[in-house]
């Protein structure tokens, strides 16, 4: 897995984040999504690094081996925006101060916020399976709150989701080891077995429905959009185009420029299930940017 990459542990924002990283040429970041870590791009990194990128795929914080700090009342340990001044650190602390930036799942709302607060780092940015979360919110009705139920379950602290899903974290995640890849699988399983890890992906949804809202809002009503190319890609067997229809639409608000994209014949987990359609996808973009 990651054949001819390195493997550190690189100082993000007051957190250490592992990371693997490898290849040469341009630099793009990969953020995975919940409950993966960095190991879920093991079947992309390496097409992307044979095609001439310098690709860096750093677990979140919170997330796999990375740093999983104290929080707060607003969670704001946890919020995008922390987490986006990480990935920043770690891509400076690397040598790149100018990259594309690709995240799927939580990861595209790192993404995002990345592209939002720091535009000038960001090349083009790819988001996967998302809107922005603000967005998604907004716009939440009775289909959203019925297929995305584990939203508010994993945010509400009133009765703690941690306790239910650490009595049987397999029996929750449910993943398997033929989707994902063996060794995949096993650095994902040890970190849904890691409570504090469990704790602190919850903390990133209960970031998500207050401190995370509240900054997409604020950009929202400023006119802040993110200021680089944008593609948006979407899996055909997830439920994207059934919550919003023409998913691009919903972006176009969020962008200077109209964004591109389309969706890929693929579950939930595109880099998984469709490594290779997402690699041409990803490169054509960043040709033509």
């Amino acid at each position: 897995m990651f054949d001819g990459f390195e493997l550190t542990r690189c100082e993000g924002e007051g957190v250490r984040l592992r990371v693997r990283y490898g290849g040469r040429g341009p630099a793009v970041l990969l953020l995975h999504g919940h409950p993966r870590t960095h190991a879920t791009w093991h079947r992309v990194a390496p097409l992307l690094a044979a095609a001439g990128h310098t690709v860096v795929c750093p677990d979140l914080r919170g997330y796999g081996e990375s740093d999983k700090p104290p929080t707060d009342e607003r969670h704001s340990p946890y919020s995008k925006r922390a987490m986006a001044g990480d990935c920043l650190a770690v891509m400076r602390r690397l040598g790149h101060e100018r990259f594309a930036v690709v995240g799927h799942d939580r990861g595209a709302y790192v993404a995002t916020r990345l592209a939002l607060d720091h535009p000038e780092a960001v090349s083009a940015l790819s988001v996967l399976d998302a809107v922005p979360l603000g967005e998604a919110l907004r716009r939440c009705d009775a289909t959203f709150a019925a297929s995305w139920w584990h939203w508010f379950f994993l945010g509400q602290t009133e009765k703690p989701a941690e306790r239910l899903i650490n009595a049987d974290p397999d029996a929750w995640y449910r993943a398997t080891p033929e989707q994902m890849g063996a060794e995949a699988y096993e650095d994902y399983r040890r970190a849904i077995h890691d409570p504090a890890t469990v704790h602190a992906m919850c903390e990133d949804y209960r970031a998500g429905l207050g401190v995370d809202r509240e900054h997409d809002d604020a950009d929202r009503h400023a006119g802040r959009r993110v200021t680089c190319r944008l593609q948006v890609l979407w899996a055909t067997d997830d439920d994207m185009a059934d919550l919003y229809g023409d998913v691009l639409s919903v972006w176009r608000d969020w962008a200077v420029d109209r964004p591109t994209g389309g969706p890929i014949a693929s579950g939930h987990h595109i880099a998984e299930e469709a490594p290779e359609a997402l690699v041409t996808a990803l490169r054509e973009f960043w040709r033509s940017t």
